[in-house]
């Protein structure tokens, strides 16, 4: 068999959708499906306001400047996620403060965030793992105590939770993904949530390349013209059709990749090799949303066993993020402060394929794979 990390699935109407899209007479942003798309949202999970955009990391961008982020504000992060997270604070000036990860869960350590804070603290941004919850209550008290904004990296999380609230929906903004790795997707794509009013009215016109556009067309003003900063972060109506069409079919999507999900985790659970191997570690307060599977292997070397016994049947797997602290570019700049739990998921961690169209028996089939090549790797250390 062969069997990739991932595969875009298409829901069956996103073609259509496109079709009536450049029927309509309006492909360049903001028509009918992108409309659409942000009463979804706003209806199923609580977001105040919604704005697609070309990508996660335009909305992580975008919410830099919504929060004037200036050269030497200070901002913590995980250090232990995608370099969007940090670049979109990076290109404003501000000096990164790398937070640990836990002990227990790739995502940041929220204990440990108020040593963190100082005075020139702007923002913290959370980055839920995994679509697993970070403690926002936590977040969100030490962040109210301390006039400090709240900034939701939600790439993973879509129909995810903390307790009864959707992720996304806690803190001052959040930014989703759409890429094609995503649970929804529309190839690139991704959405900026608003949750505090203050920031709305700014949102639209730096998404709109600084000009008040979208109040003009509302009739609120008689001519629109350039009045702040921003740039061109709006997706294609095309890109919008394609993601209604994925929308729609969200239930569908969700219970098949949260049963391949199970499928996994049950098969490990039941291995005497589980010892052997970490498992996703889910909180109380959190629910998984099925956007990965991952393992955590004893060290590097068991894992580029995995990996090289899965790729010779024919299956590949995938480790994940590098430590954004000890990266070429932010090596220099960091405080050399040990992010110990960071750098032991960067050598340790390893994502299984997850996709819809993954059979169950082909994910157990892996899971076995894994569980052989782990009673291999025992038997060569002796």
């Amino acid at each position: 068999m062969t069997i990739p990390f991932n595969k875009p699935f298409i829901s069956g109407n996103e073609l259509k959708y496109i079709e009536l899209a450049v029927q309509s007479g309006k492909i360049s942003g903001d028509g009918m499906y992108t409309k659409k798309c942000h009463s979804f949202f706003q209806d199923n999970y609580g977001f105040k306001h919604c704005l697609l955009t070309t990508s996660c990391t335009d909305a992580l961008e975008m919410s830099a400047i919504l929060l004037d982020i200036q050269p030497g504000d200070e901002v913590i992060m995980p250090s232990f996620t995608f370099v969007s997270t940090a670049n979109a604070f990076e290109l404003r000036g501000a000096k990164i403060i790398f937070a640990d990860s836990r002990a227990d869960h790739p995502g940041m350590d929220e204990t440990k965030l108020e040593n963190l804070i100082t005075k020139k603290t702007k923002a913290i941004v959370v980055v839920h793992y995994a679509g697993v919850a970070t403690d926002m209550d936590l977040v969100m008290n030490l962040a109210n105590n301390n006039g400090i904004f709240v900034v939701e990296d939600a790439a993973h999380c879509i129909d995810s939770y903390f307790k009864e609230r959707s992720l996304g929906s806690i803190g001052h903004l959040a930014a989703f993904s759409f890429h094609e790795t995503k649970n929804i997707q529309c190839g690139e794509g991704g959405m900026l949530v608003i949750n505090d009013e203050k920031f709305y009215e700014r949102a639209e016109i730096i998404r709109e390349k600084g000009t008040n556009r979208s109040s003009f067309f509302r009739g609120e003003v008689d001519k629109y013209g350039w009045v702040d900063i921003g740039s061109s972060f709006l997706p294609s109506e095309i890109i919008a059709a394609f993601l209604f069409g994925q929308l729609e079919n969200l239930k569908q999507i969700q219970d098949k990749r949260k049963e391949l999900w199970n499928v996994y985790n049950e098969a490990f659970i039941n291995s005497e090799f589980s010892t052997n191997l970490r498992l996703p570690f889910i909180p109380d307060f959190a629910t998984q949303n099925g956007h990965m599977y991952y393992i955590v292997t004893r060290n590097i070397n068991q894992r580029e066993h995995l990996i090289d016994s899965l790729k010779q049947h024919g299956v590949y797997a995938a480790f994940h993020y590098q430590s954004l602290h000890q990266s070429n570019y932010f090596k220099h700049k960091h405080d050399d402060r040990k992010l110990d739990w960071s750098d032991y998921y960067t050598d340790r961690l390893l994502r299984l394929p997850l996709y819809f169209e993954l059979e169950t028996a082909q994910a157990a089939e892996i899971a076995q794979l894994v569980i052989n090549a782990t009673k291999d790797f025992n038997n060569s250390i002796g």
